[in-house]
This record gives structure tokens, sequence and C-alpha cells, in this order.
């Protein structure tokens, strides 16, 4: 006899503790749960591929997408000013990431498996 799955109980379960927390006020704002969440995949692109071509653009606009989405949220800067800004950000990246001081993905791993053997 084939053992019934969890997937639907612990569902029903994850759900109904996240509606009770957002039905009582503790939980924050979604907006805020969604920029803290950008945030945290930012630091986690830099932290688990490390600083490399790819990692060095994606990473901190991530993050910055974030900080502007709360930003957004609680009204400090309209969108305007945050897509101008994001911009200037996102070029400054770009730039960064051509240089000699930021290496490719490849190259890193190259590296890596020299010292190895």
């Amino acid at each position: 006899m084939k053992t019934p799955s969890l997937t639907f109980p612990l569902l029903l379960i994850i759900i109904g503790a996240l509606w009770l927390l957002k039905s009582t006020d503790i939980l924050p704002a979604t907006t805020t749960l969604v920029a803290a969440g950008l945030v945290v995949a930012g630091v986690a692109v830099l932290v688990l591929d490390g600083i490399n071509r790819q990692s060095v653009v994606s990473g901190p606009m991530l993050m910055y997408v974030g900080a502007a989405t709360y930003a957004k949220s609680e009204g400090w800067l309209g969108y305007s000013p945050l897509m101008a800004l994001g911009m200037v950000v996102l070029g400054c990246l770009l730039l960064l990431a051509r240089s000699a001081f930021v290496h490719s993905k490849h190259a890193q791993a190259a590296a890596s498996i020299k010292t190895e053997q």
C-alpha cells in the first residue's frame, strides 16, 4: 500500500500559518518581504558564486532592485529617480565587470583546478 503524500497537508499548514501571521499584522507587508528577498538573493549570488564578471553585475543589481522596491513602497522616491539611479548603477557595474580587476567565472575555475594538481 502506497503511503499518502505529505505535500498537501504541509501546504495547508504553511498557507494557514502565513495567513494567520498576515491577518494579525505580525508579518510585514508583502512589498517589504519581496524587497528583503531580493537583497538576500543578491548577497547569496555574491557569496555562492564568488566575485566574477557575472556575479559582480547580477548580485548588486538584485540588491539595488530590492532597495528600490522598498524605497518606492515607503514613498521615499518615485519611479523616475529610481529608474535613473538604477541605470547609473547598472552602467557602473558593467564597467566594473569589464575591468581587469574582475576575472571571468571560467578563469577562476581553471585557476582552482591548476592549484589542486
